[in-house]
């Protein structure tokens, strides 16, 4: 028998004014980023909480992605995606102490213009995260 080989689920959070409209302007363009990510899209990167990024890891997501405007006055809501960096950097460090790793939270910045970039991004992510395997963290 062969053997299985391992998706892993992701989630983007994408926002709305960036990376979503990367998102749909790469699959409006057919260009291909892996089945496996789930975009959830948000007002703002900013408005994505510690709650939201835990509560995906505990539904069974391998992996989790926040995308916002890009840094240097790109975000629709002023600060909105500077807010989400330090945020997940917070959360890098505790994802570390509690066993997950920081390395399954990625944030990256990019504008609606950028579908290449938001193929690239999710693509390489997706490899790191098929190489580190399945959280296992679901919970019902």
């Amino acid at each position: 028998m062969g053997q299985t080989v391992f998706e892993p689920k992701i989630v983007a959070f994408c926002c709305w004014w960036s990376a979503y409209g990367a998102a749909d302007l790469a699959g409006i363009s057919k260009m291909t980023y892996p089945s496996s990510v789930r975009i959830v899209r948000v007002p703002c990167s900013g408005r994505v909480d510690t709650l939201h990024i835990l509560r995906a890891f505990r539904n069974g997501a391998d992996g989790v992605i926040v995308a916002g405007c890009l840094k240097d006055g790109g975000c629709h809501y002023v600060n909105g995606n500077m807010k989400a960096d330090r945020r997940m950097k917070e959360l890098k460090k505790a994802l570390d102490s509690i066993g997950i790793g920081s390395e399954r939270l990625q944030i990256f910045f990019l504008s609606a213009g950028m579908p290449d970039k938001f193929v690239e991004y999710t693509t390489e992510f997706a490899r790191k995260i098929e190489q580190l395997g399945s959280v296992g963290l679901t919970v019902k």
